[in-house]
């Protein structure tokens, strides 16, 4: 059944798996010392790492993690086959723990809710083959995407049908993809990371609006205050619900109200040009 609003296909919620090895290994390896294919793949990696702390700000009950591995079953640790996925998030677990990798049998049988790859001509084939069908079948992840940093029209999602497995989704108009398990929009974004220009993957959440990194939330609420106190010495008191429109506003915009402060006579004719 699809959702009119998103288009995004109901399954069935994923259960937690009661299963652990017979003799549970100790001697998990944690790092293979390979870095990531380059250092767009790792920038990339990184800012969806940390626009989790700004989008799950309000929550403690989440893990994320990144180029990590993950432990699921005794074939795996004796095939030596560890790498784990570029990003993935499990909700509605102990998100206080220092973890160096995820093992499902010492996390109550949890699996990835949302699992991003980000490709590269060197795993494509793996990440939209074994990969995807591992997440698929055994992991049972809800939300499965793939994006190269260095193209950006290659983001594919897929959505877990607990009967008929992965569905692929269909974008929104701006190319965008759903995510059920996060209630966010993965899409593309042109702009500057880490000083380096580029069109990177990020989330949006669900009125599109731009989920922040914490540098961009720290930025973007230090214009904020200015503009508040710009308006306070101007005009008086601001209305709280002139603030909350004003929190709506992204840089750019709050930037250019600050030149529209200066201009405007009266706080109602202010109020005129924010709407």
């Amino acid at each position: 059944m699809s959702n009119s609003t998103t288009g995004e296909i109901q399954s069935t919620p994923v259960s937690a798996v009661d299963w652990e090895p017979p003799v549970p290994p100790t001697n998990l390896i944690f790092d293979d010392g390979e870095p990531l294919e380059s250092n767009r793949h790792r920038i990339a990696m990184n800012a969806l790492i940390r626009s989790m702390l700004v989008a799950m700000a309000n929550r403690r009950d989440y893990f994320v993690g990144g180029n990590m591995f993950i432990y699921y079953s005794s074939q795996q640790i004796r095939n030596r086959d560890f790498r784990g996925p570029d990003f993935f998030v499990v909700l509605n677990v102990d998100g206080e723990s220092e973890r160096e990798g995820w093992v499902v049998w010492e996390e109550n049988g949890r699996y990835p809710d949302v699992i991003i790859e980000l490709m590269s001509p060197s795993t494509a084939a793996i990440d939209i083959g074994v990969k995807k069908d591992i997440y698929e079948q055994t992991f049972r992840t809800p939300d499965y995407y793939v994006f190269n940093p260095f193209e950006p029209e290659s983001l594919q999602g897929w959505r877990l049908d607990w009967e008929r497995g992965y569905q692929e989704l269909n974008p929104n108009p701006q190319g965008w993809l759903w995510c059920q398990r996060l209630g966010l929009w993965l899409g593309t974004w042109e702009g500057t990371i880490e000083d380096k220009p580029g069109i990177w993957l990020r989330f949006y959440d669900q009125q599109g609006n731009l989920v922040l990194l914490p540098e961009e939330a720290a930025f973007r609420e230090g214009a904020l205050q200015q503009l508040l106190r710009l308006l306070a010495v101007r005009f008086g008191q601001v209305p709280v619900e002139v603030e909350t429109r004003l929190r709506t506003q992204d840089i750019h915009q709050l930037e250019g109200l600050v030149e529209v402060v200066l201009e405007v006579e009266s706080l109602e004719e202010f109020i005129n040009q924010l709407s």
